[in-house]
């Protein structure tokens, strides 16, 4: 029976060697992040332009934030969402 050279390895370790991975998991975290914003802006029932308006922002930086796509959000338009939503940012490290 042939052994598949192929088993073993995952996804990350493809990411790796691509040279993708780092901008893979910052585009998955800020996804969640835009997610978890949109959700609980739901549940206080405020529209894009009040939630601006709290963050002391324009809706086109919100717009930015709320972008799955982007990646690049500053760590200060991320603690002024949360802020504006009763909450606060938590970050750590964790082993690879």
């Amino acid at each position: 029976m042939k052994r598949n050279v192929h088993v073993g390895s995952d996804f990350d370790d493809f990411l790796r060697y691509e040279g993708l991975y780092d901008e893979a998991q910052a585009v998955a975290v800020k996804r969640v992040l835009a997610f978890q914003l949109e959700q609980d802006m739901k549940k206080a029932r405020l529209t894009k332009t009040a939630m601006a308006r709290r963050m002391g922002t324009t809706r086109a930086q919100l717009d930015r934030l709320l972008n799955p796509e982007n990646p690049s959000t500053t760590l200060a338009t991320l603690v002024k969402a949360a802020g504006a939503l009763g909450k606060r940012v938590r970050i750590s490290l964790e082993r690879a």
